[in-house]
C-alpha cells in the first residue's frame, strides 16, 4: 500500500502524543503536540495550511487542514468522544478537494485512540 510507511510513523506520533495526554484535551493542544512529535520522527509538515476549493473550476472558499506531512499524507485531527461517518466523509472530501491520495483522520478524544486511513477514489481509479 503507498504511504503505508509514512501513515505507521503518522500513527506512531498520535499514539506517544495520546499516550502522555490522554483524552480531554481540546483539539489544538493534541495538534500542537503532534507537531513536536513530528518533528521528533524527523517528518517534514506543514499545519493549518490554507487550502482553496474549487467547484466547477471556480474558488469557492478555503479551509485548513491540520497537517500535510512529508507533502504527501493530509492529517485531520478531532478531539471528540466518537468518530462517526460524517467525519470520514468528511475527509474524504478534503483529499478529493485538494487531490491527494491518502490521508489519516485522527481521534483524540476516546479512551483509545482512533484512526482512520482514507483513500481518494477518485484518484485511485485513474491508476
Amino acid at each position: 500500500m503507498k504511504y503505508a510507511e509514512l501513515t505507521q510513523k503518522i500513527i506512531g506520533c498520535a499514539m506517544k502524543v495520546h499516550g502522555v495526554l490522554g483524552n480531554g484535551f481540546q483539539e489544538v493542544i493534541y495538534q500542537r503536540a503532534l507537531g513536536i512529535e513530528f518533528s521528533k520522527a524527523n517528518l517534514t509538515y506543514a499545519r493549518e495550511l490554507d487550502m482553496v476549493i474549487y467547484y466547477d473550476e471556480i474558488e469557492i472558499g478555503t479551509r485548513r487542514v491540520d497537517f500535510f506531512v512529508e507533502n504527501g499524507v493530509m492529517v485531520e485531527l478531532k478531539a471528540i468522544v466518537n468518530l462517526e461517518e460524517v467525519h470520514l466523509a468528511q475527509a474524504m472530501n478534503y483529499l478529493e478537494a485538494y487531490k491527494m491520495e491518502v490521508g489519516l483522520l485522527i481521534n483524540f478524544g476516546s479512551k483509545s485512540l482512533q484512526f482512520k486511513r482514507v483513500h481518494n477514489n477518485k484518484i485511485l481509479k485513474e491508476y
